[in-house]
């Protein structure tokens, strides 16, 4: 049997000794909630269906494809350890599962984590035995809790509007990794293209004084530099010198145009031999703010964005195939985008990996709850602190958004609590990253952003380019009916971008649907997508805008591609409006 998404699932950092455990695993429902009771976590306990992993229960893919209400599932599956592990310790990992989590082997208790969207691992060397062994996962995913981070899942049995079936349980890669007794547990890498070199943040585990870390840097297969360091404390760091004498002519810098990427191997070694080994990679990018400009790599950067659900018609949150993931960042590049707005969803991370290889900004965003609570502040908290650890080491991640519309801060005008809870989510993620621009609430209702960014969408050109004629007009204005900055804070000379606009409706497939304004035909759809894309392209005040959106997604049919990723229009009619090009000369050409 074919294992569903057998790439590697943690493409920034590899070791060659690992199992991928996707395919089928057997399953149950647990509405009644007896399966704790009934201890089905012990080996005999019979489950009645199968699940194709790492699908959930809703989509197609998983086999079962029920999109009614059942917030308790368990999961079960066999795995036997390759005997060339016997003297390693083995780790299991979850790339994803919504939401909370228990896990057992061979009917012993191995970890718990909470939170849909960010990995976790627990190390089960001293549980495992000879022969078969057997993983057990409980999941409970309350589908009416709307304290719970859950972006686009629906609360409700039935999609409509903005919100989109939801997803339970695994819909991530389940992996199993072999690692030595000492290894390499993970690293921070923070590029700094104006001193050329990049910081290397390290933790060991189980290190002594006896080992060594070997760090070897190459470019296009050709040794950069390689470094030993003595292994005096488990968590340390390193700044090495890259030597690119062309660095400040954008000689092997990142960028959409040109995504040049070190490759960078990390080995532990003890008495001459080595004992872990990972391979991985880096860009020396830089984004910054000037001046009240967006820089990239300390040149002047428009951003042309493509808002991106990352929804999958038989898949929903899981995309079907790497395939599938590195199609969707290929049309967005052929489209005349040079980013992507990763849209309420902490995207799976092999997307990443493709933006990096391919060259495609990202502005990663936060799941939002719906309510604001203690307990949803908690949670959105801890989880958006577990997405930039992940995420931090991606070039191609230019702008972190910790919350969008003021979902989960629906008081956000009026009550001092939520705006210091925004503020504190800007400051937090300064504190953990402060090489990137934060949005405090994508849109609207500012409190400290780096960028103010306003979703508008008004679908007239003349009106558009009233709005952002000047900073006087585009502050006075509240698409949405919101104020874009809370009381109390104000507007301090920041880049603005339109970070939401257009959404413009047009049915090309069987799906029934809606968006923000509709079109007829294809020449109506360019007509429109001409207005609102050179309306931006002509603002002496915009600096970037993302339009909404790339594909259809369920019952929106706002897309400019099909829910199936089929083009509405011709791509280099969009590519060529997005370069500033009048559609009508397009056409013509085209004509000739």
């Amino acid at each position: 049997m074919t294992i569903p998404r057998s790439e590697y699932p943690r493409p920034q950092f590899v070791r060659d000794s690992w199992l991928n455990l996707n395919g089928t695993w057997e399953f149950e429902f647990d509405d009644e909630n007896k399966g704790l009771e009934q201890k089905w976590y012990k080996k005999d306990a019979p489950f009645s269906q199968e699940i194709t992993v790492p699908f959930s229960y809703q989509s197609e893919l998983s086999g079962i494809g029920d999109t009614s209400f059942h917030d308790l599932v368990w999961y079960k599956k066999t795995f036997t350890i390759d005997e060339n592990w016997s003297n390693k310790r083995v780790v299991l990992h979850f790339g994803a599962v919504d939401y909370r989590t228990w896990v057992w082997v061979n009917g012993q208790f191995v970890t718990y984590h909470e939170g849909g969207h960010t990995p976790f691992k627990a190390e089960i060397t001293t549980v495992l035995q000879q022969g078969d062994n057997e993983i057990t996962v409980r999941v409970e995913d309350p589908s009416l809790d709307l304290d719970q981070p859950r972006g686009k899942q629906y609360w409700k049995e039935k999609s409509e509007s903005i919100f989109y079936t939801r997803t339970t349980g695994i819909w991530q890669t389940v992996w199993l990794e072999a690692v030595s007794n000492t290894y390499l547990e993970k690293v921070k890498l923070t590029p700094n293209i104006d001193t050329d070199e990049i910081h290397i943040e390290y933790v060991v585990n189980n290190s002594n004084l006896n080992q060594q870390l070997e760090i070897e840097i190459s470019f296009k297969g050709e040794q950069v530099k390689k470094e030993l360091v003595q292994l005096i404390h488990p968590k340390s760091s390193r700044k090495i010198f890259l030597n690119d004498f062309n660095c400040h002519g954008q000689g092997r810098l990142w960028s959409p145009e040109n995504p040049n990427l070190y490759d960078i191997t990390y080995r532990i070694i003890e008495n001459n031999h080595v004992i872990d080994e990972v391979n991985g990679y880096f860009g020396m990018r830089k984004i910054s703010i000037e001046n009240g400009k967006v820089f990239l790599n300390n040149f002047p950067y428009y951003m042309k964005l493509v808002l991106d659900q990352g929804y999958f018609p038989k898949g929903i949150l899981t995309p079907p195939s790497d395939d599938d993931i590195k199609r969707d960042v290929e049309l967005t590049k052929e489209l005349g985008f040079n980013g992507a707005r990763k849209h309420q969803k902490i995207e799976d991370p092999r997307y990443l990996y493709w933006t990096d290889r391919l060259g495609l900004l990202v502005w990663g965003e936060m799941a939002n709850s719906y309510t604001y609570t203690d307990d949803a502040v908690r949670r959105i908290t801890s989880e958006w602190q577990e997405a930039i650890e992940r995420d931090y080491n991606h070039p191609s991640i230019v702008v972190w958004v910790p919350l969008n519309e003021s979902w989960g801060v629906p008081r956000l005008l009026a009550d001092k609590r939520q705006q210091d809870h925004s503020l504190a989510l800007y400051y937090l993620t300064k504190s953990l990253d402060s090489s990137r621009p934060v949005i405090s609430n994508d849109g609207w209702e500012h409190t400290k952003s780096d960028i103010c960014t306003i979703h508008d969408y008004e679908p007239d050109k003349e009106e558009l380019k009233r709005r952002y004629s000047s900073i006087e007009n585009a502050l006075g204005e509240t698409p949405g009916h919101r104020l874009i900055y809370t009381p109390g804070h104000e507007y301090n000379g920041e880049p603005i971008q339109v970070s939401e606009f257009g959404g413009i409706a047009y049915k090309k497939s069987e799906w029934e649907g809606w968006g923000y304004s509709g079109a007829s035909s294809d020449d109506d759809f360019i007509e429109r997508y001409y207005k609102v894309i050179s309306a931006m392209l002509e603002s002496p005040l915009v600096q970037g805008f993302c339009y909404t959106q790339l594909t259809d997604v369920e019952q929106e049919i706002n897309g400019l591609l099909t829910y199936d990723r089929k083009p509405k229009v011709d791509l280099e009619v969009i590519r060529k409006i997005n370069n500033g090009e009048d559609h009508r000369l397009v056409k013509q050409k085209q004509n000739i």
